[in-house]
């Protein structure tokens, strides 16, 4: 019998009320009333992504003053690094980051994925903070080691969200939590963009932005080290109606039982394939755009350092916004029956990929110092790519949820493959910076790559649970003894009923 198992000798301990209560979640699939401990889980990992992100964009802006002493403040030390060289630096992130996400996946499935998560972060974190000394000792090498060292310790970062999806999440709330879950990335990187620019500037100097955010991740270290838990059965202090809720909403699941991932069946689904290619287009396009706006800021639209930074963060803000109202929405459309899942991962998967693509065109026209236009379009380009997040980011949720941390580590490295390569051709593209035209030709191609993207997903992506999702293996029954009560039996009806019609 698995951790997650409950018997009518289990309930016995509680009131005849729980009792009842539990049996109206488990057989209804009502959600509980209030503040929950899946909410509270959601919320630790909200802040996790913002402070990862805050950890892997802080260089975006400093790079700016640690090139160019008048950005910034002049006290500080500087580096005569030419571009091909910032790219490589910005690149180098994910040259470690793609290394570590498919052992991620496997990893935090048999492990559980909050000590991954706690030693993803905290190491993260203690690099940051000796980010200025490897500057100073051993130059743009030094910078670049540390900065593949720190992708390989967030690769696993994402994988293990999507394991602690895949377990504390139902799918009648899978878009809202999945959603304010990763819109901590949005957070992260509108705060971080922020507050670069200012304590760039400050008597602090272009270090602070390092150790602060450094400082910061340690925090949540050990705030994710007290509170974070692997699953509804490993949680202390979750009421027995939510944990039977969300349990029966997936059916039992047992954690420590090792699930054989099905590889051939994984790499050769269309569906999986729609998806890969539809995560690589966003982070073209994504990584393009993050890595080189302050730059872009900088040098086309001539703004200076503080001003680049908060208009820097100024799309990131409203994606985090409509991150948060889109959510609810989809769940809304979803239960409703308003749209099937498969047409609502669809439709939100191209609002976030081809409107971008539009905003991007426009953007290739803006003539040097159109600043307005070309911050308003930026601010469409990147904002409205948060509906993303209700299509193929959360579509290996819909696919196999047994296997949706492996699925997502497979996805992520395929696609951070982009966040390398993106980067470095716009350094080879790029060899003035002021050249609206050459700029031109880097939104070109990223526009090009969103249209790719969202069109293999159009065609081959779907919504509904896989056959390759269960192992081959019939698992025992949770309750074989005479005492299993009508309320588990319900349950295990109920679930089979939801997987049928899931889409």
């Amino acid at each position: 019998m698995g951790t997650g198992d409950k018997t009518t000798s289990d309930l016995s301990n509680g009131s005849t009320k729980d009792l009842e209560q539990m049996k109206t979640y488990a057989v209804e699939g009502k959600a509980p009333s209030g503040f929950g401990a899946r909410h509270c889980q959601t919320l630790l990992l909200f802040f996790g992504l913002t402070v990862a992100y805050g950890l892997r964009v802080n260089l975006s802006v400093a790079i700016v003053a640690m090139v160019d002493r008048h950005a910034a403040n002049e006290d500080f030390e500087e580096f005569h690094w030419d571009e091909r060289t910032k790219s490589a630096i910005l690149s180098s992130f994910f040259w470690g980051y793609v290394v570590t996400q498919i052992p991620a996946g496997q990893l935090a499935q048999r492990f559980g994925p909050k000590i991954l998560l706690l030693l993803s972060l905290s190491i993260c974190s203690a690099l940051a903070v000796l980010t200025p000394i490897c500057a100073h000792v051993g130059g743009a090498k030094a910078v670049m080691g540390l900065r593949i060292v720190q992708g390989l310790s967030q690769g696993v970062i994402f994988p293990s969200t999507h394991t602690m999806l895949s377990r504390w999440a139902p799918p009648s709330e899978r878009g809202l939590l999945g959603t304010l879950s990763y819109a901590g990335a949005q957070f992260g990187t509108v705060v971080m963009l922020a507050i670069s620019g200012v304590l760039a500037s400050s008597s602090m100097g272009w270090p602070s932005i390092f150790y602060i955010s450094g400082a910061v991740g340690i925090l949540w270290s050990l705030v994710w080290f007290f509170f974070g838990s692997n699953s509804p059965a490993e949680h202390r202090g979750i009421a027995p109606e939510e944990r039977e809720f969300i349990e029966n909403s997936y059916g039992r699941q047992d954690h420590s039982r090792r699930i054989v991932t099905p590889w051939l069946a994984i790499l050769t689904s269309a569906p999986m394939m729609a998806c890969t290619v539809a995560h690589m287009a966003h982070n073209w396009g994504f990584w393009t755009l993050l890595t080189e706006m302050p730059t872009y800021m900088k040098e086309v639209l001539e703004k200076d350092i503080k001003n680049n930074a908060l208009l820097s963060s100024l799309p990131y803000l409203v994606m985090w916004i409509l991150s948060v109202m889109l959510s609810p929405l989809s769940d809304f459309l979803i239960n409703r029956q308003y749209l099937s899942r498969l047409v609502s991962r669809k439709l939100f998967n191209t609002i976030g990929l081809w409107v971008p693509m539009v905003a991007l065109l426009g953007l290739a026209y803006v003539p040097k110092g159109g600043s307005n236009l070309a911050i308003v379009l930026l601010t469409l380009a990147v904002g409205i790519n948060s509906a993303t997040y209700l299509g193929f980011q959360v579509n290996h949720l819909d696919l196999a949820p047994n296997h949706a941390g492996t699925m997502m580590g497979i996805t992520n490295c395929a696609a951070n493959i982009m966040s390398i390569i993106a980067p470095l051709i716009v350094g080879e593209v790029i060899t003035d910076a002021t050249d609206p035209v050459q700029w031109r030709r880097v939104f070109y191609i990223a526009a090009g790559v969103y249209f790719i993207g969202n069109l293999t997903f159009l065609i081959f992506g779907k919504a509904d649970i896989q056959r390759w999702n269960e192992p081959d293996t019939p698992t025992p029954p949770v309750a074989s003894n005479a005492n299993a009560t009508a309320t588990e039996q319900n349950a295990n009806n109920q679930t089979s009923s939801n997987a049928d019609h899931s889409d």
